[in-house]
């Protein structure tokens, strides 16, 4: 089933419209949307799991930096990315908003450093938060290797979550999640990817996910488990 085929209720014209490929007001083609993040990683993440499915594409939010930042204080990564989704859709009238919210899972730390995985150096005001030299991503790992200093091999056990939503005009239309377990390597590996990326270790591959290429840890990871997901309610479902 495709896209087009799928969206019941367009009228003759549109329909001829989108079969040539020309765009209306109403039904766009391809199907636009707008991603709420400004994180590069993130955008690349969206931008290479759309190309997958010719008739969406996933772009940035225009004029985000313009828009304040909500709060992120709900308790859930699915809580969270839904009320992203709603906030930003609502300042942006009938465009698609996307919205995630995604992190780190230790089993050790209680699950932690979990909905804070942005901000988790700057949470424990560890000492490396204050070095202005590096970048947030070496901060917060130098953070989790800190928290970790006791902790052996065997019980470094950790998932990649993620979880999205898209809405428009302030109503949720499609959420998904996903996820990917691994553990905490001692030490950084690989110059791939972003965020714990280094130091998550995937046992299956013997790699970690900055070692992995990118159209592989695509494939592997929380995020591009969460957008094909979401991608395929949404052919399946059209937000129309």
């Amino acid at each position: 089933m495709t896209a087009l085929s799928s969206w019941v209720g367009i009228g003759v014209a549109d329909r001829l419209l989108l079969i040539n490929r020309k765009p209306t007001l109403r039904y766009p083609y391809p199907m636009l949307l707008y991603a709420a993040t400004t994180n590069p990683g993130k955008l690349r993440d969206f931008a290479r799991a759309a190309a997958s499915s010719p008739s969406i594409r996933i772009e940035p939010l225009p004029n985000l930096a313009s828009i304040p930042a909500p709060p992120e204080d709900e308790p859930t990564f699915e809580a969270n990315a839904r009320a992203k989704s709603i906030y930003y859709s609502l300042r942006a009238p009938n465009l698609l908003v996307l919205a995630d919210d995604s992190g780190l899972e230790v089993a050790a730390l209680d699950n932690a450093p979990g909905v804070r995985s942005a901000r988790y150096a700057a949470d424990l005001a560890h000492p490396a938060d204050s070095d202005s030299n590096d970048t947030p991503d070496l901060r917060n790992n130098a953070a989790l290797l800190a928290a970790l200093a006791n902790v052996p091999a065997s019980s470094r056990q950790a998932r990649y979550r993620c979880s999205l939503a898209l809405a428009r005009d302030g109503e949720i239309l499609h959420a998904a999640e996903g996820t990917v377990e691994g553990r905490i390597l001692a030490a950084p590996r690989g110059t791939g990817g972003f965020g714990y990326d280094p130091l998550f270790f995937v046992p299956s591959l013997n790699r970690t996910m900055s070692e992995l290429p990118p159209a592989e840890r695509l494939a592997l990871n929380h995020r591009g488990r969460a957008i094909t997901a979401l991608l395929t309610q949404l052919i399946q479902k059209p937000a129309i």
